[in-house]
């Protein structure tokens, strides 16, 4: 009875690498929003007073945010773990069958530890100028329009980015853009969209911005609403195409997937097909695409 469990903890140590990468880049990813933020909004910033226009520096911040996300899908850690740094993926391809209970779990936990530790190294680096209004721990929270504007909009970009991750991991000819167009979808957000909510898409980035500040006004529409949107995502991903790829933003055969099973160099170079992967013919396309 007890080989079950020593399994699982055989299996853990294993992948925790993975687990610890997912920890740095949503810490990666953190401690790039918060010192791009504190440089372009806190006032006593030479940036901040060289750019007047404050549509203008949220576009800026947006770029800066979409190459952070676009520099970390494409690195060799997120290529490693899948990048997902959000439990609202990680829910979302576990919902869709392709990661493992105990690994969604370990990655939700780094998530939120990585995050958290990002933010906290922002405070040491940055002080005041990070912590203090208009900064402000770069908390998510509502904009003019109220919580339901927001819960709304958290759900609808959610959906839009999980249904762009499915279809073009899905596909041959686009699965190696996916981390791009997410970058650009990023970017695109936190210009346009961020007036509304903030723009969070991502339970553990809100965390990790509410428990050291304590502001945790509004923070179950970050909870909730990416969830929703991805679920519905993946759901409808599921019902009109079926199969669905591998729980990674950029899989390449040049690294291990925990996921599918892939292992490279080890007997998948003849065309058989992963454990839990599309069919082979995909795979050699998507493996040639990306080699």
């Amino acid at each position: 009875m007890s080989t079950a469990p020593a399994g699982t903890l055989n299996l853990l140590r294993d992948h925790l690498p993975e687990y610890l990468i997912e920890a740095f880049c949503l810490g990666v990813f953190m401690v790039s929003a918060g010192l791009v933020t504190t440089a372009f909004e806190y006032p006593g910033s030479l940036v901040h007073r060289a750019i007047a226009d404050a549509n203008v520096r949220r576009a800026l911040i947006g770029v800066a945010m979409g190459l952070t996300a676009v520099m970390l899908i494409y690195s060799p850690w997120g290529k490693r773990s899948g990048a997902h740094m959000n439990p609202a993926v990680t829910l979302s391809f576990l919902r869709l069958g392709r990661i493992k209970s105990w690994d969604a779990a370990a990655y939700i936990i780094m998530q939120f530890i990585g995050g958290t530790a990002g933010v906290m190294l922002v405070r040491a680096l940055a002080g005041a100028a990070f912590t203090a209004p208009p900064v402000n721990w770069v908390v998510t929270s509502p904009g003019r329009y109220g919580e339901y504007a927001a819960f709304g909009a958290e759900a609808l970009i959610s959906a839009a980015l999980m249904w762009m991750v499915l279809n073009s991991a899905a596909s041959a000819c686009y699965a190696r853009y996916t981390g791009l167009f997410a970058g650009l979808l990023v970017a695109a957000y936190i210009t346009f969209e961020a007036p509304l909510s903030g723009m969070s898409m991502n339970p553990a980035r809100s965390f990790a911005s509410a428990a050291p500040s304590m502001l945790w006004g509004s923070f179950w529409i970050y909870l909730s609403a990416p969830l929703l949107g991805m679920f519905v995502a993946a759901e409808c991903f599921r019902r009109s195409r079926g199969a669905v790829p591998c729980a990674k933003l950029m899989h390449t055969p040049r690294e291990r997937c925990i996921h599918c099973g892939h292992v490279p160099n080890a007997g998948h170079e003849s065309g058989a097909a992963p454990r839990g992967a599309a069919p082979a013919n995909k795979f050699n396309n998507l493996r040639s695409a990306l080699s």
